[in-house]
């Protein structure tokens, strides 16, 4: 039986692994502060924490632990707060698993590697990198490093880069819009019908990141992942209605209504992403591991409603 080590074990993917791995892999945790795991040790993710005794006798890290989008930025240089957890500190947890002997190293990263939007143009893929925000230019750099860190150790590299996540106990956007869907509150995106977004479940998610523990063809891979099914805002909202059986109220104000008001408020980016679209091209994935998405984004939906 495999030893993993899971870091970010509290976070949203991290409470989605855990019940999928523990029947069959002894777990061990990387946490902030003592959250009563058996196996736990207690350390930050940056440059200079020791983690030899958690990566004793471990044969595959599974990093999904970060320092991910902040609403209300305080930082005076928000790349270097970035830096220093997502690039700095997954170096030096990498490092340590190589030398501890540690076969395989796997890194959660985000589809904002490969840059914001594709509007106007084919889905991304594995083999593009083009950052834009500061946490996508971190995980950028932190996935560049651990390539280079396989070849030098022979530590086996695998990076996965998801889109949005959502699922049972989501937060932030996706759990708004859920809510004011399930209120009967009527929504102004009827008409955002011509966009495509790419979506993947945590279910789906955690079911790729089992497969990489032990897929030969995983070894220093990129992939892409999703629900292998996109989505406009209007497909999006009319399914958020449907499985929480209330009517669809969606109302249909014109999309160049949001780009003027995005324009006139400084709020351009914001916009972009509600009309926008960010599709990623799995394929590779699919013909790589010979896998295939288990749950259709209709099941994710309806488990997200369950919240």
């Amino acid at each position: 039986m495999y030893n993993v080590l899971l870091t970010g074990s509290t976070g949203f993917v991290g409470q989605h692994l855990i019940p999928e791995l523990k029947d069959d892999y002894v777990l061990s945790y990387i946490n902030r502060s003592d959250n009563g795991y058996p196996n736990q040790h207690i350390a930050n993710i940056d440059a200079d924490s020791d983690y030899t005794r958690a990566l004793k006798e471990i044969n595959v890290v599974i990093h999904c632990a970060a320092r991910v989008h902040i609403m209300a930025e305080k930082s005076e240089s928000p790349l270097d707060e970035f830096r220093a957890v997502n690039t700095q500190g997954t170096l030096n947890l990498a490092t340590q698993a190589a030398r501890a002997g540690v076969k395989r190293f796997i890194f959660v990263s985000t589809i904002k590697v490969n840059g914001e939007s594709t509007t106007g143009r084919a889905p991304f893929n594995e083999q593009e990198s083009a950052p834009e925000d500061p946490y996508g230019i971190s995980k950028a750099e932190a996935e560049q490093q651990l390539l280079v860190l396989g070849k030098q150790t022979g530590m086996e590299i695998v990076i996965i880069r998801p889109p949005l996540i959502y699922g049972k106990g989501v937060k932030a956007n996706f759990a708004s819009l859920m809510s004011l869907v399930n209120k009967g509150f009527p929504l102004p995106f009827r008409a955002i019908n011509k966009n495509k977004r790419s979506l993947v479940s945590v279910y789906n998610l955690v079911d790729l990141i089992k497969l990489c523990i032990i897929h030969p063809n995983a070894v220093n891979q990129v992939f892409l992942v999703s629900d292998d099914h996109d989505l406009s805002t209007a497909e999006m909202i009319q399914l958020m209605a449907k499985v929480q059986g209330r009517s669809n109220l969606a109302l249909p104000v014109p999309p160049t209504l949001f780009s003027l008001a995005g324009s006139l408020l400084g709020k351009k980016q914001v916009v972009d992403r509600l009309i926008g679209s960010l599709q990623v091209d799995i394929t590779y994935t699919k013909n790589t591991l010979n896998w295939a998405p288990p749950y259709s984004v209709e099941d994710g939906f309806k488990f997200s409603a369950k919240n």
